[in-house]
C-alpha cells in the first residue's frame, strides 16, 4: 500500500521503450565527452613530457601516439553520432519484423506441407469395431 514498488507509472510499453533508449543514448554521449576530456588531457601530457621535460625529445613521439589516440577519438564519435542513428531502435524494429516475418512464412509452408502428406482426417482416426479395413 505506502511501497513504491506498488505504484503505477502510467508508462505504456511504447514510452518505456523511449525512456530506455534515451537513458541509452545519454550514457553513450557521456561516455563519449569522457574520451575527448581524457584525450585532450593525456594530449596535454604527453607534450609536455616531450618537449619540456625531455622525455624522448629527440622524436617527437607524441604526435603519433596522439594522431593513433584521434584516430580512434573520431571512430567513437562516428559511431555514436552516425552508426547509431542510422541503425538505432527504428532500424531494429524494422529488422525484427522483417525476420518474424520470414520466420512465419517458412512455419506457414512447413505446415502446408505436413497437412498434406499426413492429412488430419486419416492420422488418429479410431475405427469403430463394426468398421473393416
Amino acid at each position: 500500500m505506502f511501497s513504491k514498488n506498488t505504484r503505477d507509472t502510467g508508462m505504456t510499453a511504447e514510452q518505456h521503450m523511449q525512456l530506455e533508449y534515451a537513458q541509452k543514448r545519454i550514457r553513450q554521449k557521456r561516455l563519449l565527452y569522457t574520451h575527448i576530456i581524457v584525450f585532450l588531457i593525456s594530449s596535454a601530457f604527453m607534450f609536455l613530457a616531450n618537449k619540456v621535460l625531455k622525455y624522448g625529445e629527440e622524436q617527437n613521439w607524441y604526435i603519433w601516439v596522439m594522431l593513433g589516440w584521434g584516430f580512434l577519438l573520431v571512430l567513437h564519435i562516428f559511431n555514436i553520432y552516425v552508426t547509431k542513428n542510422f541503425m538505432g531502435p527504428d532500424w531494429e524494429r524494422k529488422q525484427r519484423e522483417i525476420l518474424v516475418a520470414r520466420q512465419r512464412a517458412k512455419i506457414a509452408e512447413i505446415q502446408k506441407e505436413i497437412e498434406t502428406e499426413f492429412p488430419v482426417g486419416k492420422i488418429n482416426k479410431k475405427k469403430e469395431p463394426w468398421e473393416t479395413s
